[in-house]
This record gives C-alpha cells, sequence and structure tokens, in this order.
C-alpha cells in the first residue's frame, strides 16, 4: 500500500512541475504601473497605467472579482507608437467543476490513481514498474483478487497494450507513469491549472496584449468602484468674528491590489452617472425553450443655499451689516464708546496664551482646475500603500464670515444656535462634510456644510445660544371676504386670510448680536406688511437683523393668503345665499342681486312647500278611501251604516278634485317661478 500512495504522488505531481514551466513562459513581459487616479465623489475611481512593452508583449493587472464587470464596461486602451492592441483575456466565471468537466481528464471529484488511469484508456503512456520501463496502451483498469500468506485482497491492475501483448501491471508496483500524448498531457495541465487558479476566488488576472515591433508606449485606463472621497473642516475665526481661516482635509483610501507610487491623484468634486452590469457571468440558453432578451436595454443642521439673485443682496446686506457693527463698536449712539463685547473682556482677563497657529505651517498641496462640468483637486506624486489612508490638505485659504445666532422653531424652539454665515472665497469647490469651529484659538463646536462652489455663501451653526431665548408662540390668523361677482349665474368669492406670527427675541447678553430668523414658507402665501427677507430657500424664508444686548426684539411676519370660490347660485340654498347677501364687504350691486335671487328662491321654497302640504293631504284623503271601502264590503248595502259610510266617500271625491286643481294651479306657479329665477341667473353678470 505504500508504494499506492507513492505512485499517486508521482503522477500528480509531474503534471503540476510542467505546469509551473508553462507558467513561466507565460509571465507578462511588461510592467505597466499606474501612474494617474482620478477618484470622484459619486463612489467611482479612474485608473490610468502607462509604460513600455516590447514586441508582441503583454500585461497582467489583478483585480477583484467584484471589479471585473466595471472592468469589461469601462476599459480603454491605447499603443503609442504604432502597434495595436489585442486579445483581453480573464478566467471564465463558470463554477470550477463545471470548467474542470469540460477538459479530456476529469479530475472534478479528486480521482483516485486507478480512476485517472481508467480515464486515461487509449492513451500511450510509459510505465515504471519493478524496474522495468513499458510503453503501450492502456486498456482499462481492473480488480483483481489475489491471496499473499493465506490472505486474500483487492488489487488494482492496470492493463496495457504493448504490442500484439496485454500485460497486467499491479497497481502497487508502478512508481512512475509517463503521458506520450502531447495533446493529452496539456489538458491535464490546463486542469490542474484551473485549480490554482480556483484557490484565489477573490483575485482574477486580466491578461492584455499589445502587438507591433521594438519598444512601444502603452495605456490603460478603466473605472471601477472606489470608496467615496471625503472633506473635512477646520474654521478658525478671528476674535471680531469678521473673518477666519478654512483649512480642508481629503480623505482617500487605496483599497486596489497594488500600491500608489508617485502617482498624479486627482480629486474631483461632482456626482457623473455610473452603474454596473453583469457582463462577466456567462449566460447561457437552454434550447428549444426561447428566451426573453437577457439585457433590458442627507442630525447636525445642513444649511439650504438661497436663490443666485437672492445670494447677491446677501452679500451687499452682510457687508453693510459688518461695517456697521464695526464702526458701533467704536463709537455708541451717543458718541461715547460702547464698552468691549463680554468676549473681548474675556480674552483680555484671562492670563496670556500662545494659541496653536494652525495655519502657519499646513500648506495646501492640491492645485485645482475645472473638468468640463465637475471641478477637481489635483495632487502630484501621491504614493500610498495598498490597503491603506491618508489625509490630505487641499485648501488652506481665508474666508469671510460673520459671527450669527440662528433660530428655527423646528429645530429648537426655545434659543437659537450659535453659528456663522460664511462665503466661499476659496475659488475652490467645497465639497460637503463636516467642519470643526474653532473660536480663538479654542474649540468651540462641530457643523456640516452642503457642496459650496466659488462665490456661494451657506450657514453653518455649531452650538446653542443660551444668551438668547426666543418667543414664538403668538400668532394669529383671520379670514374675511374680499371681492364678490356674479357671472352669468356663477358667484365668485375672493377670500383673504391673513396669519401673523411674532418672533420676540430677548438677548441677555451684554453685546448685540446678528440673529436670522428662519421663517417656513406655505404654499400659496405671500408676503404682506413685512420687511423682505434677505434670503429665501425653496422651504424657508430667512430674515436677519439686530437682537440688542439687554432688551426683547421682535420681528413680526404677515402672510396672506387669496383664495377664489366658484359656486353656482341655481342649486345654492336661500340660506347660503342669504348669508352672502348680509356680507358688508362686497358691492352693493352684488348684495341687491344676491338678495333679488334669495327672494325668488323663497318664492320657489314657498310654492314647493304649499305643492308638498297639498300632496301629502290628497295621499291622506286617498288612504281613508281606501279603509272605508274595506268597510262597505262587510256590511250590507241596505243598512244606515253603508249610507253614512257612501256619504263619506263621495264628499271625500269632491275634496280630492279640489286639492288635484290646487295642486295643478301649485304646480304651474312653481315651475313658472324656476323658470323666471333660471332666466334671472342665467343672464345676472354683475359686480
Amino acid at each position: 500500500m505504500p508504494n499506492l500512495l507513492r505512485t499517486s504522488l508521482l503522477i500528480v505531481c509531474a503534471p503540476i512541475g510542467l505546469l509551473a514551466a508553462q507558467s513561466s513562459r507565460l509571465t507578462p513581459s511588461a510592467d505597466v504601473p499606474v501612474t494617474k487616479i482620478m477618484l470622484f465623489s459619486s463612489g467611482v475611481g479612474y485608473f490610468e497605467h502607462a509604460g513600455l512593452v516590447h514586441g508582441n508583449g503583454s500585461t497582467e493587472l489583478r483585480f477583484r472579482t467584484s471589479q471585473i464587470n466595471d472592468i469589461l464596461k469601462s476599459i480603454i486602451l491605447q499603443d503609442q507608437d504604432g502597434g495595436h492592441v489585442g486579445a483581453i483575456t480573464y478566467p471564465s466565471q463558470d463554477p470550477v467543476a463545471k470548467t474542470l468537466r469540460s477538459f479530456q481528464v476529469d479530475i472534478t471529484q479528486n480521482p483516485s490513481q486507478a480512476q485517472l488511469l481508467n480515464q486515461l484508456r487509449g492513451a500511450r503512456v510509459t510505465v515504471q514498474a519493478q524496474g522495468a520501463t513499458m510503453t503501450g496502451t492502456v486498456l482499462g483498469v481492473e480488480t483483481r483478487r489475489i491471496t499473499d500468506k493465506g490472505e486474500t485482497m483487492e488489487v488494482a491492475v492496470l492493463n496495457l497494450l504493448t504490442g500484439a501483448m496485454i500485460r497486467a501491471v499491479e497497481l502497487p508496483s508502478i512508481t512512475s507513469v509517463t503521458i506520450d500524448d502531447p495533446q493529452l498531457q496539456d489538458e491535464l495541465n490546463k486542469a490542474l491549472a484551473t485549480l490554482v487558479q480556483a484557490r484565489d476566488q477573490d483575485r482574477k488576472p486580466v491578461t492584455i496584449s499589445f502587438l507591433g515591433a521594438g519598444d512601444r508606449r502603452v495605456r490603460i485606463g478603466y473605472v471601477v468602484e472606489t470608496p467615496v472621497w471625503k472633506t473635512s473642516y477646520r474654521l478658525l475665526m478671528n476674535e471680531k468674528g469678521t473673518g477666519g481661516a478654512l483649512q480642508g482635509w481629503a480623505m482617500v483610501e487605496n483599497q486596489t491590489e497594488s500600491d500608489w507610487n508617485n502617482v498624479a491623484l486627482s480629486l474631483v468634486s461632482g456626482r457623473p452617472m455610473s452603474f454596473t452590469m453583469d457582463l462577466y457571468q456567462p449566460l447561457y440558453v437552454t434550447r428549444p425553450v426561447v428566451v426573453p432578451e437577457l439585457y433590458a436595454s442627507l442630525h447636525p443642521q445642513l444649511y439650504e443655499g438661497g436663490t443666485q439673485a437672492e445670494q447677491e443682496r446677501v452679500s451687499m446686506v452682510v457687508t453693510t451689516s459688518m461695517n456697521a457693527a464695526k464702526a458701533q463698536r467704536r463709537a455708541g449712539a451717543d458718541g461715547r464708546a460702547l464698552a468691549a463685547p463680554l468676549s473681548e473682556v474675556l480674552v483680555s482677563a484671562a492670563p496670556a496664551q500662545t494659541l496653536m497657529d494652525m495655519t502657519s505651517s499646513v500648506q495646501a498641496i492640491a492645485s485645482t482646475g475645472r473638468l468640463g462640468e465637475l471641478f477637481q483637486y489635483t495632487i502630484g506624486n501621491v504614493t500610498l500603500a495598498r490597503q491603506k489612508s491618508a489625509m490630505l490638505p487641499i485648501i488652506t485659504d481665508s474666508v469671510e464670515l460673520q459671527r450669527v445666532s440662528i433660530f428655527n422653531a423646528s429645530v429648537l424652539a426655545s434659543n437659537p444656535l450659535s453659528g456663522v454665515w460664511l462665503k466661499n472665497t476659496t475659488g475652490k469647490h467645497m465639497l460637503q462634510g463636516p467642519v470643526t469651529v474653532l473660536d480663538r484659538g479654542g474649540y468651540a463646536g462641530d457643523a456640516r456644510i452642503d457642496d459650496v462652489p466659488p462665490g456661494q455663501s451657506r450657514f453653518l451653526s455649531y452650538g446653542i445660544d443660551l444668551e438668547v431665548a426666543v418667543d414664538n408662540t403668538k400668532n394669529t390668523q383671520v379670514a374675511s371676504v374680499t371681492g364678490m361677482k356674479i357671472v352669468k349665474g356663477v358667484l365668485s368669492v375672493v377670500r383673504r386670510s391673513i396669519a401673523s406670527q411674532e418672533y420676540a427675541a430677548d438677548n441677555r447678553g451684554t453685546r448685540d448680536k446678528v440673529l436670522v430668523i428662519e421663517h417656513p414658507i406655505r404654499q400659496g402665501w405671500n408676503l404682506v406688511d413685512t420687511e423682505r427677507p434677505f434670503e429665501t430657500t425653496s422651504s424657508l424664508y430667512r430674515f436677519k437683523g439686530t437682537a440688542t444686548a439687554k432688551k426683547v426684539t421682535t420681528l413680526v411676519v404677515r402672510e396672506a393668503l387669496v383664495q377664489n370660490e366658484s359656486i353656482a347660485l341655481l342649486p345654492m340654498d336661500a340660506g347660503q345665499l342669504l348669508s352672502y347677501a348680509r356680507t358688508s364687504e362686497i358691492p352693493r350691486d352684488v348684495r341687491d342681486a344676491i338678495g333679488r335671487a334669495v327672494q325668488m328662491k323663497q318664492d320657489l321654497v314657498d310654492a314647493e312647500r304649499q305643492l308638498a302640504a297639498k300632496t301629502q293631504q290628497a295621499a291622506e284623503i286617498t288612504a281613508e278611501q281606501a279603509r272605508i271601502r274595506e268597510n262597505m264590503r262587510t256590511v250590507g248595502q241596505s243598512g244606515t251604516y253603508y249610507e253614512r259610510l257612501l256619504s263619506k266617500l263621495n264628499e271625500q271625491e269632491s275634496t280630492i278634485e279640489k286639492l288635484q286643481a290646487e295642486r295643478s294651479s301649485l304646480a304651474s306657479k312653481r315651475d313658472s317661478i324656476r323658470r323666471e329665477l333660471e332666466e334671472y341667473l342665467k343672464g345676472l353678470s354683475v359686480g
């Protein structure tokens, strides 16, 4: 039995040696490293390789299985010096077992020596056994029972045709088997190579061939899914709160299968459309079944920017406010110097400290520019090992800002938030991200900022302003009819609702503050008797003013809603019409016209009521007649009671005839009034 194990190992190891030699011959002849990377904020990256190939050369790039679809969809190639691109080869996505079964020698089930030799039936082999060498054709492998020292056992025997002789060779005696058929040996090598590749299921080699003569420059580009590059900011406000320094850091991650060595890295701010499609998975169609077509052809506050026109107006207002604030600090309203703000008093009273200067030693290493409709930061000579991340400074610029307190009742009902109005004067596109706010060298809070193109402005809030309390509980809403007219019998009513919301800001601090109040926009409502907001978003009005120290400052926002209602007068009841006729805000001719319509409707109602009363009376008499006739059937015709019933029935008939005549007259009257009303309303147009 040890001989059997040793023989099996020899048979398997021999092809592996041949496979190694073959792999050595197929090693890519060119190293084409990555030289350029563009990372997009939409979660994809463009990678470009550049290098030299010689003659009919090739290069191999390795990708994760999940990236193959992106490679097949986006790869672009260039042979720059007269050559051309050949084939691109990559491993099949078929299951390993399916691939192994496609070879002439099936090693799917890890066959034993006997099973493997049995698959070689008809193949020429050379066998070494017990010191002898035999060359022949494999007829097959059978099992024989033999007795050795009184013990019976089963032994696998190889039947080998050598010339005209069939020789039986016990497998335990075989020391080596050589396959003499080159094609069959190659099939076994390929099967074993498939097993080797299958060991790393998540790494797939993609081999690209270039055809031509001599040394040539080649380039390879492709788009694959990458981690979104992110940004974080540090905002340092100066003591006056009228300016500051902004520092932006980009965070990038190398999740590829190779190191980045001196690559040109571009960080693109924009969101190009990108999608995935399964191009790697083999598709099979079972015939004759008809198969459909396989392929179908953002709790920190984030402040929305105002409209462009409003932003231009904001810039003017803020500049004016900042200048006014400077002048106010220089002198009070009565010409005397104002006391220093509380913050300045605290700073001057504290012991002298050396604050860390975050701007002196950090310099932006990125150049900026536009890429079509997108904005990009470009950093040269970036080196980053695979599976490593890095923070890179991309913004170190001064910015315009102003301290503000921002109140929004839906965010916090009692106090405004401490914040700043920031204008992007860096000339660079600021990608959304967190902002750490530093005030006078100390931590003040965290904020979030949305994408801010150059020249635009945003609000940031980083804490709660406990010095200011806002009361927004006083609000009213009243409605009134402001207009009414009648056009061809249709009453048009104009109603106007006025809503009033008061904001009372109690500034308990020792210095005036710029207060921004965000008021929600309601569909259909328009501002009236209210100062125009300095900025408007899709959902908010923003009002800005000064909250005077130690005083309560109020802002009243009034809005009007105008509603038009059209009502056909004919179907309306008299009571509803009468309520409109009594409305003093409408023109007199409209009230008079409605009053006449009310009178005509009342006459119509009276006629219908009288007609209904006569109809009811006739119905009651008819019911009584039925009772009388039933009684007359039960008594004799010669009796006094019968005569009495007959007389009463006769009287009722006379009454019914009279009622019918009255009903006919009332129906005519009703119809006449209705026609008159319809004709009146049909031609009625006043107001």
